[in-house]
């Protein structure tokens, strides 16, 4: 499936592939991988949209500091795309408006 992505994958061997759902695309990604990684891949930039402008927002720093890429993993809202790891069959989906107050914390 081609896309515009600038990321793109080095050729490498030895990782089992796997697909994820996201909204109504079946995505290609490799064991390993973080969901922020291989939705990049396939060229997804947008993972959430602020609260108060709805600005989009995408994977940024990609170690877990910044919370630019929040989802909705296997509908458990409010996810780190960068730190969960990929698994045959997931669904993720971009995060759309506020968050609950007994959630975690995240800023614009």
């Amino acid at each position: 499936m081609p896309n515009d992505s600038p990321f793109r994958r080095l050729p490498e061997a030895g990782r089992r592939a796997v697909t994820i759902a996201f909204e109504d695309r079946t995505l290609p990604a490799l064991e390993g991988d973080s969901v922020a990684a291989a939705i990049l891949a396939a060229g997804i930039a947008t993972t959430r949209h602020t609260p108060v402008s709805g600005a989009p927002r995408g994977p940024f720093c990609m170690m877990g500091v910044c919370f630019d890429c929040l989802m909705e993993i296997d509908g458990e809202p409010n996810r780190q795309a960068c730190m969960v790891e990929v698994r045959e069959g997931m669904r993720v989906r971009p995060m759309m408006g506020a968050r609950g107050l007994s959630e975690g914390s995240a800023d614009d």
